[in-house]
């Protein structure tokens, strides 16, 4: 299983000098792969309840950095390390224009970038970004539709329910041909058939590991019915870790816990058939000396 951190993103995290330096350290640490997430706000009083620990926004997201323009900086400061978003909103942005920029991202990393998608939480992202949450579903279809058309045709052309795109070239395609991979993140029937049906692997999260492997089923015969490999999809979790002093009690790990509980819990998900995790701390930590810390001590535990 490959091992994957946060780049550091939000909250005290979001400085670019950091975000340079941290993204080089954690290369050469043995890190696999580095994460970006997406917010534009937090709503003084949120449609919604955080989907994680108390149901609290984290402040830290008060202050967050562009997931795209924190992954350049991250490839520019590094060589090998693979470059993710977990998750992008795409919705929030026209095809058009998010193809363009995944792509270029894409170029600039000589082809390091996993495109992690998912729909979001938050009605009031939603309400700001003057997008519909009705219909989320719908719209991600075509979205997809769109970016894999403007990525790999000679000539794009396209008619849907929400975007036209006459007879076009588009000549910016990405290093990865035809495209980047694609990995589709959410928890309901639906989310795990699109998964199977279109995507190259799931964005899942820290969850009961009889749960967690419920859903990636779902996905796994989605796969079998659309006739595609099951076997080459890729199931990637997030872990958002509080990291204490003493041991946790284990019905709280990997919530929370030391960095050996946490190394632990990871190294225990390879059981569980899953090819990649990642953990980001930033939510629950406010020192950048601290995040390196926990960085470095984690990856010599579970190894790069």
């Amino acid at each position: 299983m490959q091992i994957g951190f946060a780049v550091p993103q939000y909250g005290v995290f979001a400085d670019p000098d950091f975000i340079r330096r941290a993204s080089a350290d954690l290369e050469a640490m043995g890190y696999h792969s580095l994460w970006a997430g997406d917010r534009v706000l937090v709503p003084l009083a949120p449609s919604d309840r955080y989907p994680g620990g108390d149901g609290e926004i984290p402040p830290a997201f008060t202050r967050f950095f562009d997931p795209l323009a924190a992954l350049t900086l991250a490839a520019v400061s590094t060589r090998d390390v693979r470059l993710g978003t977990s998750t992008l909103n795409a919705l929030w942005q026209p095809p058009v224009v998010l193809a363009r920029a995944l792509a270029s991202l894409d170029l600039a990393s000589h082809g390091r970038l996993d495109v992690g998608i998912g729909l979001g939480w938050l009605r009031d992202e939603y309400t700001a970004a003057g997008v519909p949450w009705r219909g989320r579903g719908l719209r991600l279809e075509e979205t997809l539709d769109l970016m894999e058309a403007l990525w790999a045709d000679k000539v794009v052309e396209h008619e849907g329910p929400l975007w036209t795109v006459p007879p076009s070239h588009v000549d910016l395609k990405p290093f990865q041909h035809p495209r980047p991979p694609i990995l589709l993140a959410g928890f309901t029937p639906a989310a795990l058939e699109r998964v199977g049906r279109r995507a190259d692997g799931w964005l899942g999260a820290a969850m009961p590991p009889a749960y967690l492997t419920s859903l990636w089923e779902v996905a796994l015969r989605a796969a079998e019915r659309a006739g595609r490999d099951p076997s080459a999809l890729r199931l990637v979790v997030r872990v958002n870790p509080v990291i204490t002093d003493a041991p946790a009690p284990a019905d709280r790990v990997p919530r929370a816990g030391t960095v050996r509980q946490l190394a632990d819990y990871l190294l225990g998900l390879t059981e569980l058939g899953v090819h990649e995790a990642f953990v980001d701390v930033q939510p629950a930590e406010s020192s950048q000396a601290r995040f390196m810390e926990v960085a470095q001590e984690l990856i010599g535990l579970v190894g790069g």
